[in-house]
């Protein structure tokens, strides 16, 4: 039997939306088995998200279909700088779209609304990682366009590393 045909809008979330992103990231942490790594807090989300000062936005792909769940996706994201461009540089930190709906075109279209805004901006690059055992998304993403930064290290200082370079 054929899946019905979802109909669903993306759309800019707003600061009621915060326990439905944080729910779906925290699936997108369980998919990624790093769920023991998330620690985020609602509070945290509104504080740096719909706050004074925002540093990120969030897209969700809400379902306009009579049937299966409410929320389809999420996409977070901010904007970095290229030195190299001169340009803003639309930085995806997370994509999810959850299992019992993938492979119907909610990834997609995502990511095609987040390549119009970065167009809106004009944006010099748009750029995300990808988990390396997670094969199924780089293939999507090389199905897209997207080329692998394989001769680029992505470094990290977690708190204690950079309270002490800090304080050096």
């Amino acid at each position: 039997m054929a899946k019905q045909k979802l109909r669903y809008r993306i759309r800019e979330a707003c600061e009621e939306d915060i326990p439905v992103v944080m729910d779906l990231v925290k699936k997108l942490a369980v998919y990624e088995k790093l769920a023991d790594t998330f620690t985020a807090t609602e509070e945290l989300y509104r504080k740096y998200g719909w706050g004074k000062d925002p540093i990120f936005k969030v897209l969700l792909v809400e379902n306009e279909s009579q049937e299966g769940p409410r929320y389809l996706g999420v996409a977070l994201y901010y904007f970095t700088f290229s030195t190299f461009t001169g340009k803003p540089t639309l930085w995806l930190e997370d994509i999810f779209v959850p299992e019992e709906t993938r492979g119907q075109g909610v990834g997609r279209a995502l990511l095609r609304r987040l390549a119009e805004i970065a167009v809106e901006k004009r944006c010099g690059r748009m750029e995300w990682v990808v988990i390396d055992w997670n094969e199924p998304s780089r293939q999507f993403y090389f199905g897209l366009g997207a080329k692998a930064m394989d001769q680029w290290t992505i470094f990290r200082l977690i708190p204690d590393a950079f309270k002490k370079l800090a304080e050096s």
